[in-house]
């Protein structure tokens, strides 16, 4: 872990602890954040436990609270998602007691040995526009540079919605299920190759070759998802049975979502995308969804122009800091 940074501890009234259960969910939630219709289910599910949720507060009031998220129940923390600092708080007041929640948390919740988590928040599309939206998220950003942690990138997050035309297909492509792990990873290597995926180029850029990094993607993200295989499709030049590409449509724990999406570089820029992406796209639309999710990198203008041309919308950003 990070080593953390001195933490001053005032006497002024701040108590920093964690939920003594479920119970206190209300307290916890006396701040708000989009994700909080989740937590019971997280909660019941073990993907949160209470020593995971963290309050600042002082005279009952909450002043900041702080949470992390797993995939499943027994493992370890993946990703810190909820950190809120009461915003009417002076700005100086804001940035002590946030840090000071921060690192007291973080040295209780992930083991010793371990780094930390990735820090991941939702925000608004317009954030920067918006005066309070940009002092918040400044505000929680400003806390998380000072315990060493740097931006890695900041994501459109996009929606299909039921009603939204979806193409016919062309004909330009066939398409296939994918067989097994070794057919999908076969083609997620070379997708790899000048990708403009941030968490892909960190991977590379530990030195990760670009078949390991293609099977820590697969590995952490693809084979936990509990919906079906038979969804994953491999893109194919018809007749020649030459692969282009691969879309995989799955549900998370909350959605139904395009999980990836590629095509391989001899075939980048000629519009496959759009035939691989709607594809996907239909599949999960004859489920009789009431949305599809998605994201990519603000910096991937040609992929967020094809989420463009294929209906999806922006709806919200994402921005996601790691410590080093």
């Amino acid at each position: 872990m990070t080593s953390a940074p001195s933490v001053p501890t005032p006497d002024d009234g701040v108590t920093v602890r964690p939920l003594s259960g479920p119970d206190e969910l209300e307290l916890f939630r006396r701040l708000s954040y989009t994700l909080d219709h989740e937590l019971e289910d997280d909660l019941a599910t073990g993907r949160r436990r209470p020593e995971w949720l963290w309050i600042a507060q002082r005279d009952g009031r909450v002043l900041a609270r702080i949470a992390w998220w797993t995939t499943a129940d027994g493992e370890a923390p993946v990703a810190l998602d909820f950190f809120d600092i009461d915003a009417e708080l002076p700005v100086a007041e804001q940035a002590d007691i946030g840090l000071r929640l921060l690192e007291t948390a973080t040295a209780a919740v992930v083991p010793a040995g371990h780094p930390r988590p990735e820090y991941g928040r939702f925000i608004p599309p317009d954030w920067r526009d918006d005066p309070a939206a940009r002092a918040a998220v400044e505000a929680r950003t400003g806390v998380l540079e000072k315990s060493g942690a740097r931006l890695l990138v900041e994501r459109l997050r996009l929606e299909w919605r039921a009603g939204t035309p979806v193409p016919e297909p062309s004909g330009t492509l066939a398409f296939r299920q994918v067989t097994d792990r070794e057919d999908l990873l076969a083609l997620m290597t070379p997708v790899t190759a000048g990708t403009l995926d941030a968490h892909s180029q960190a991977d590379l850029a530990t030195g990760l070759s670009h078949r390991e990094a293609a099977e820590k993607h697969f590995d952490e993200e693809l084979a936990g998802f509990t919906s079906p295989r038979e969804w994953w499709r491999i893109a194919e030049l018809p007749g020649t049975g030459e692969p282009v590409g691969f879309v995989v449509p799955a549900r998370n724990n909350y959605h139904h979502i395009i999980a990836y999406v590629g095509v391989l570089p001899t075939h980048r820029g000629r519009g496959h995308i759009d035939e691989i992406l709607a594809e996907g796209t239909r599949i999960l639309a004859s489920q009789d969804v009431p949305r599809i999710r998605a994201a990519t990198d603000l910096a991937n203008v040609p992929m967020a122009k094809a989420f463009a041309r294929g209906g999806y919308v922006n709806f919200e950003r994402a921005i996601n800091y790691v410590w080093e």
